[in-house]
Protein backbone atom coordinates (compact mmCIF):
# COMPACT_ATOMS: atom_id res chain seq x y z
CA UNK A 1 0.00 0.00 0.00
CA UNK A 2 1.34 3.40 -1.00
CA UNK A 3 0.78 6.86 0.46
CA UNK A 4 2.03 10.05 -1.14
CA UNK A 5 1.93 12.72 1.59
CA UNK A 6 1.86 16.40 0.81
CA UNK A 7 2.20 18.85 3.67
CA UNK A 8 -0.35 21.55 2.83
CA UNK A 9 -1.61 24.89 4.00
CA UNK A 10 -4.95 23.99 2.43
CA UNK A 11 -6.37 21.43 0.01
CA UNK A 12 -9.72 20.54 -1.47
CA UNK A 13 -11.37 18.04 -3.79
CA UNK A 14 -14.09 18.75 -6.34
CA UNK A 15 -16.25 16.25 -8.19
CA UNK A 16 -18.47 17.48 -11.02
CA UNK A 17 -17.61 21.10 -10.18
CA UNK A 18 -18.78 20.71 -6.57
CA UNK A 19 -16.42 20.82 -3.60
CA UNK A 20 -16.79 17.59 -1.62
CA UNK A 21 -13.86 17.85 0.81
CA UNK A 22 -11.51 20.51 2.16
CA UNK A 23 -8.89 20.97 4.87
CA UNK A 24 -6.68 23.76 6.11
CA UNK A 25 -3.15 23.06 7.43
CA UNK A 26 -2.40 19.36 7.43
CA UNK A 27 -1.78 16.47 5.06
CA UNK A 28 -3.18 15.67 1.65
CA UNK A 29 -2.55 11.96 1.23
CA UNK A 30 -2.97 10.10 -2.05
CA UNK A 31 -3.54 6.38 -1.42
CA UNK A 32 -2.57 3.66 -3.90
CA UNK A 33 -3.46 0.01 -3.39
CA UNK A 34 -1.48 -2.86 -4.91
CA UNK A 35 -2.30 -6.52 -5.42
CA UNK A 36 -1.96 -8.46 -2.19
CA UNK A 37 -2.38 -5.44 0.10
CA UNK A 38 -4.24 -6.10 3.33
CA UNK A 39 -6.12 -4.31 6.10
CA UNK A 40 -3.06 -4.82 8.32
CA UNK A 41 -1.00 -2.78 5.86
CA UNK A 42 -3.65 -0.06 5.79
CA UNK A 43 -3.49 0.10 9.60
CA UNK A 44 0.32 0.32 9.64
CA UNK A 45 0.34 2.96 6.92
CA UNK A 46 -2.22 5.09 8.75
CA UNK A 47 -0.34 4.80 12.06
CA UNK A 48 2.83 5.91 10.37
CA UNK A 49 1.36 8.85 8.48
CA UNK A 50 -0.47 10.19 11.55
CA UNK A 51 2.75 10.06 13.58
CA UNK A 52 5.19 11.06 10.81
CA UNK A 53 7.11 14.11 12.03
CA UNK A 54 7.09 16.48 9.06
CA UNK A 55 5.72 19.69 10.57
CA UNK A 56 8.03 22.33 11.96
CA UNK A 57 8.44 22.92 15.68
CA UNK A 58 9.15 26.42 17.06
CA UNK A 59 12.85 25.93 16.23
CA UNK A 60 12.01 25.30 12.56
CA UNK A 61 12.86 21.57 12.64
CA UNK A 62 10.54 18.85 11.34
CA UNK A 63 9.67 17.40 14.75
CA UNK A 64 5.87 17.56 14.86
CA UNK A 65 3.32 15.09 13.56
CA UNK A 66 -0.17 15.62 12.20
CA UNK A 67 -1.46 14.51 15.63
CA UNK A 68 0.78 17.10 17.32
CA UNK A 69 -0.55 20.00 15.28
CA UNK A 70 -4.13 18.63 15.11
CA UNK A 71 -4.11 19.38 11.38
CA UNK A 72 -6.54 18.21 8.75
CA UNK A 73 -6.19 14.92 6.91
CA UNK A 74 -7.50 14.64 3.35
CA UNK A 75 -7.37 11.09 1.95
CA UNK A 76 -7.70 10.68 -1.81
CA UNK A 77 -7.69 7.35 -3.66
CA UNK A 78 -5.18 7.35 -6.51
CA UNK A 79 -5.01 4.28 -8.72
CA UNK A 80 -2.01 5.60 -10.69
CA UNK A 81 0.35 5.36 -7.68
CA UNK A 82 0.52 1.62 -8.33
CA UNK A 83 1.87 2.16 -11.86
CA UNK A 84 4.99 0.39 -13.01
CA UNK A 85 7.02 2.92 -15.03
CA UNK A 86 10.18 0.85 -15.52
CA UNK A 87 9.69 -0.03 -19.20
CA UNK A 88 8.52 1.87 -22.21
CA UNK A 89 6.63 5.12 -22.45
CA UNK A 90 3.31 3.98 -21.05
CA UNK A 91 2.66 3.01 -17.43
CA UNK A 92 1.58 -0.52 -16.63
CA UNK A 93 -1.04 -1.08 -13.95
CA UNK A 94 -0.63 -4.84 -13.58
CA UNK A 95 0.48 -4.45 -9.97
CA UNK A 96 -2.60 -2.41 -9.01
CA UNK A 97 -5.22 -4.07 -6.84
CA UNK A 98 -8.59 -4.99 -8.27
CA UNK A 99 -11.11 -2.17 -7.96
CA UNK A 100 -13.02 -4.18 -5.33
CA UNK A 101 -9.94 -4.68 -3.10
CA UNK A 102 -8.73 -1.11 -3.59
CA UNK A 103 -12.12 0.34 -2.70
CA UNK A 104 -12.41 -1.85 0.41
CA UNK A 105 -8.92 -0.95 1.66
CA UNK A 106 -9.44 2.75 0.92
CA UNK A 107 -12.70 2.59 2.87
CA UNK A 108 -10.88 0.76 5.71
CA UNK A 109 -8.15 3.39 5.99
CA UNK A 110 -10.74 6.21 5.92
CA UNK A 111 -12.80 4.56 8.66
CA UNK A 112 -9.73 3.98 10.85
CA UNK A 113 -8.55 7.55 10.26
CA UNK A 114 -11.93 8.94 11.35
CA UNK A 115 -11.68 6.91 14.55
CA UNK A 116 -8.14 8.10 15.33
CA UNK A 117 -7.98 11.69 14.12
CA UNK A 118 -10.39 14.62 14.63
CA UNK A 119 -10.34 16.18 11.13
CA UNK A 120 -10.63 13.70 8.25
CA UNK A 121 -11.99 14.41 4.77
CA UNK A 122 -11.98 12.06 1.79
CA UNK A 123 -12.13 11.95 -1.95
CA UNK A 124 -14.43 9.57 -3.81
CA UNK A 125 -13.23 6.19 -5.03
CA UNK A 126 -13.21 5.87 -8.86
CA UNK A 127 -14.49 9.43 -9.37
CA UNK A 128 -12.93 12.00 -11.68
CA UNK A 129 -11.65 14.39 -9.02
CA UNK A 130 -10.02 17.77 -9.27
CA UNK A 131 -7.60 18.22 -6.38
CA UNK A 132 -6.29 21.66 -5.45
CA UNK A 133 -3.62 22.34 -2.87
CA UNK A 134 -1.18 24.82 -1.52
CA UNK A 135 1.87 22.72 -0.75
CA UNK A 136 3.70 23.91 2.36
CA UNK A 137 7.45 23.86 1.79
CA UNK A 138 7.03 22.20 -0.67
CA UNK A 139 7.17 19.04 1.38
CA UNK A 140 6.18 15.74 -0.23
CA UNK A 141 6.90 12.25 1.13
CA UNK A 142 6.40 8.70 -0.14
CA UNK A 143 5.39 6.06 2.43
CA UNK A 144 4.85 2.43 1.67
CA UNK A 145 3.58 -0.42 3.82
CA UNK A 146 4.75 -3.66 2.30
CA UNK A 147 3.33 -7.07 3.20
CA UNK A 148 6.28 -7.65 5.56
CA UNK A 149 6.11 -5.88 8.91
CA UNK A 150 7.80 -2.49 8.55
CA UNK A 151 7.11 0.00 11.32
Amino acid sequence: MIALLQRVRRANVEVEQRQIAAINQGLLVFIGVEQGDTSAQAERLLSKLLAYRIFEDPAGKMNLSLHDIQGGLLLVPQFTLAANTQKGLRPSFTSAATPQLAEQLFHDICTLASQQHPVVETGVFAANMQVSLTNDGPATFWLQASPALDT
